[in-house]
């Protein structure tokens, strides 16, 4: 079910919002979305719902008429529900913007600023910050082999810490602007030319690892991605994710896997498959020692059972 579209030929800034069962934190969304941008004209939102069982499509049709609903009669993913606000957003400019987020002052002012006076500039991201307003790591370079082999697994707290340092960008200061190779999907503004020029998301990542692709493919095409403290978003991070454990595992590992397989070729991505695989029969055995020995049972027992749907669905997507 989609509104009607409106008279949108004014429009400026395009904001989407894809959602799932998040209801009072996509109302916070919306309307510090509305509150950032002000009475100025030309802001467009586009919420896409990815069939929420909470009341999230009543919730925008009755409290925000001015926004645009897209509810989709099944969960598309993050990547498919951004593509489809994208193909029906209107703005020179479009931010994808997460509902668990916050936006503070005028940070869509100050991003949409910053693109118009910076041509090369071709997605550009805020400074990210956690619910207790510490800043929280946004900026990023590319993985190296190493960091996709070892960075989010159970070994992650043996790597070395230059290894992740170097990944996260942490050499760089959190208050100043950089160019980076790829920020967190949180927030990311972009131009309607670099959709244009490079085209949407790819459709194979369902989420997880979308942005990563997509600012390589952008700046592969000549343009810079930036990262822009001056402007700030509060992101209170995973609450759709979190809902469903096993599938979170699954569409992480899997995203990265595509990933490797994209810039590193079949043969790295099948073994990081295999090394992955490798790593949850691990986690199942230390799991299953600590329940032998009678150590919080319960607990044991619900993450041998999510670890075991992981193995099941070798590591491809597997919609919950």
């Amino acid at each position: 079910m989609t509104q009607p579209r409106q008279n949108t030929t004014a429009v400026y800034l395009s904001v989407i919002i894809v959602s799932w069962n998040v209801k009072p934190l996509l109302r916070r969304a919306i309307k510090s979305t509305l509150n950032s941008w002000g009475t100025e004209p030309g802001l467009e939102i586009i919420v896409v719902d990815n069939a929420s069982n909470d009341g999230s499509q009543q919730m925008v049709q009755e409290e925000f008429p001015q926004v645009r609903l897209i509810a989709s009669a099944e969960n598309l993913g993050f990547t498919k529900g951004n593509n489809q606000g994208i193909a029906e957003a209107n703005g020179e400019f479009v931010l994808l913007l997460n509902p668990d987020t916050e936006v503070l002052g005028d940070a869509l002012h100050q991003m949409v600023e910053y693109l118009e006076t910076h041509p090369g500039t071709g997605m550009l991201g805020p400074q990210l910050r956690n619910p207790d307003n510490t800043v929280q790591s946004s900026k990023r370079r590319y993985p190296t082999l190493p960091v996709l082999f070892l960075e989010s697994t159970w070994l992650q707290k043996i790597t070395p810490k230059k290894l992740l340092s170097r990944y996260y960008a942490e050499d760089l200061p959190d208050d100043k602007i950089n160019a980076v190779d790829w920020i967190k999907g949180a927030a990311m503004l972009t131009r309607r030319q670099v959709i244009e020029q490079i085209g949407g998301m790819d459709e194979g990542f369902f989420m997880y690892s979308e942005e990563l692709d997509w600012c390589h493919r952008i700046k592969d095409a000549g343009w810079q991605v930036i990262y822009m403290p001056q402007a700030q978003i509060k992101h209170y991070e995973g609450k759709s994710s979190e809902q469903v454990i096993p599938a979170r595992h699954i569409y992480f590992q899997s995203s990265k896997i595509r990933y490797t397989r994209k810039y590193f070729g079949k043969i790295t991505a099948g073994v990081l498959r295999v090394w992955l695989m490798g790593q949850y029969i691990w986690q199942i055995a230390i799991e299953g020692l600590k329940w032998l020995v009678g150590h919080r049972r319960d607990l044991r027992a619900e993450r041998i059972k999510a670890y075991r749907l992981v193995l099941h669905s070798g590591l491809r997507y597997h919609r919950q």
